[in-house]
């Protein structure tokens, strides 16, 4: 069985492409923090998630977003400019869960400043 499950911050929006056939598939990419201190590691896992799930989800799916991913983990090697080998870690989706709450950029713009509640003395409860 080959199931990665993980739980990270969107690096930025979602993407949604189309196959040949017509099929969506909306890719979006978690970083996903380990270790602390001067050991913390980011490893970036690109996540794809096709068909009407993705299209439903998709626009929640936004930079800074805290998310939780489960599903079919591989590394898929590919060649760049230079003829170098590199590794990229992907997953195909089964699940995805909105963790956070608005990323903060967004959360701070609709934000109302709010009031301290006035301070109350335990006894302005009390029946005698």
């Amino acid at each position: 069985m080959n199931v990665f499950t993980f739980s990270g911050n969107l690096g930025r929006d979602a993407e949604r492409r189309y196959t040949a056939g017509g099929d969506s598939a909306v890719s979006f990419s978690v970083a996903v923090k380990s270790g602390f201190g001067d050991k913390a590691v980011t490893s970036w896992i690109k996540c794809n998630l096709w068909g009407k799930r993705g299209e439903s989800v998709m626009p929640y799916l936004k930079k800074g977003q805290l998310v939780g991913v489960s599903g079919e983990f591989s590394a898929r090697e590919w060649q760049d400019k230079e003829g170098q080998t590199k590794i990229s870690n992907e997953v195909r989706v089964n699940d995805v869960q909105l963790l956070g709450g608005r990323p903060q950029e967004q959360a701070t713009e609709t934000a109302k400043p709010s009031r301290p509640a006035p301070a109350r003395d335990f006894y302005d409860d009390a029946p005698f």
